[in-house]
């Protein structure tokens, strides 16, 4: 019984710190989304320039994702982890000391360069340690990362962006991430288990087992097409809300407030149920689920608040409710001893699939003459037929643990 009782604490001690490091990455990539108003306005950039600036940090974490899919089986998890967070905590103080547009694009070339295999090291440590039974749950909590930053970090970082200049939010989620760096180096963890001993595999031998293995060749695709089913939508939210509901710039920060605190709860929730009940299930009926709020948020007209936070809110309820499901689905598509590689494969394709979605946002959006975003219906259309692609590809992608 003590030794179950300590394995406990170890196991949630481990997940508290993959939940703060989810949260710092995460929040300098979502704050992004609320700002594109303020940028727009202090940089002179417009709605494709600002897709750019999402799509710059999504194409890099894919570009270095992809490379660092050879080798980071190769290292304890811990020594992988703290590195690439030094990296990440230094590209986005970049970001903060940023000048001008075309240094903030590069330095945000960077941050994804850290911050994408950073996340896929995230998901690989929980399929490593926690098991089958409980890794729904432990997905949910760890994703609930991007509720606590959208609850906590962007109103924050949104309120210093308006108030002072929009480098505080950066400074600040510099000033967390060195925080949670010195945790994590105490009393992270050394794991191992995961290294095969004495073999020294070929780099293109990954890439031979992926396009070899037809499960996880469909679980690749299912992690493209469901991110284009989010990230063809999400950058655009705010700018839409401003201009075509009639926001003001400083009531953005509630709309992510109130679907942080919601997703606080229901993330974590839905990953029980998925537990429960089966990935595969819990995520075929949020995704069908999430096909209502996605075309709600796109043809929003000019509407009360409290009926303009309601439909934002069941965004991303929906949003998050599939995202929990869906990661845990890939995380066990995989073996354990090539699961850090796979996953970091699978995140350079969730950040190139990404990276597309903003740029294809950024096509077909524009603005009309009377400031008005124009062909936001579209790309909840695009949203949603991507989302019925997602119910139909889960089918195939079995679990092998």
């Amino acid at each position: 019984m003590e030794n179950q009782s300590e394995n406990q604490k170890s196991e949630k001690l481990l997940l508290f710190i993959l939940a703060a490091i989810n949260f710092t990455h995460i929040m300098d990539f979502v704050i992004m989304m609320p700002m594109n108003p303020v940028l727009q306005s202090v940089l002179h950039i417009n709605n494709k320039q600002f897709s750019l600036l999402v799509a710059a940090y999504a194409a890099s974490a894919g570009i270095f994702g992809f490379l660092g899919s050879f080798y980071i089986d190769r290292f304890d998890r811990k020594t992988a982890l703290l590195a690439l967070y030094t990296g990440f905590i230094v590209s986005t103080l970049g970001c903060a000391l940023a000048q001008n547009y075309s240094l903030f694009l590069i330095a945000r070339f960077m941050a994804g360069a850290f911050g994408g295999i950073l996340g896929a090291l995230v998901l690989a440590v929980i399929g490593d340690a926690i098991p089958e039974e409980r890794r729904g749950k432990a997905t949910g909590f760890v994703m609930a990362a991007f509720s606590a930053a959208s609850i906590a970090g962007i109103p924050l970082g949104y309120f210093l962006a308006v108030k002072i200049n929009w480098h505080m939010p950066f400074f600040l989620i510099t000033a967390i991430s060195l925080v949670v760096l010195i945790v994590a180096w105490k009393t992270f963890p050394s794991l191992r288990s995961h290294i095969s001993v004495g073999i020294k595999q070929n780099p293109f031998a990954l890439i031979k087992h992926i396009f070899g293995n037809s499960n996880l060749l469909w679980a690749l695709l299912f992690t493209f097409v469901l991110m284009m089913a989010g990230l063809t939508v999400i950058p655009f939210i705010s700018d839409y809300m401003v201009k075509n509901v009639g926001f003001e710039k400083d009531q953005i920060a509630y709309i992510y407030l109130f679907g942080g605190l919601a997703t606080f709860y229901s993330s974590p929730a839905i990953g029980k149920l998925a537990d429960l009940h089966g990935k595969r299930k819990v995520f075929i009926i949020m995704a069908l689920i999430s096909v209502i709020p996605i075309l709600l948020v796109t043809n929003l007209p000019e509407v009360p608040k409290y009926v303009a936070f309601l439909v934002t809110t069941s965004f991303f309820i929906a949003f998050g409710g599939r995202f929990v499901p869906a990661m845990a689905m890939v995380t066990s598509s995989v073996e354990r001893k090539q699961r850090g590689g796979f996953m970091s494969f699978n995140s350079s394709v969730q950040q190139l699939s990404s990276a597309l979605s903003s740029m294809l946002g950024g096509l077909i959006i524009s603005t009309t003459l009377d400031d008005k975003v124009s062909g936001f219906w579209k790309l909840g259309l695009i949203a949603s037929i991507a989302t019925v692609l997602c119910v139909l590809i889960s089918k195939k992608v079995k679990q092998v643990e």
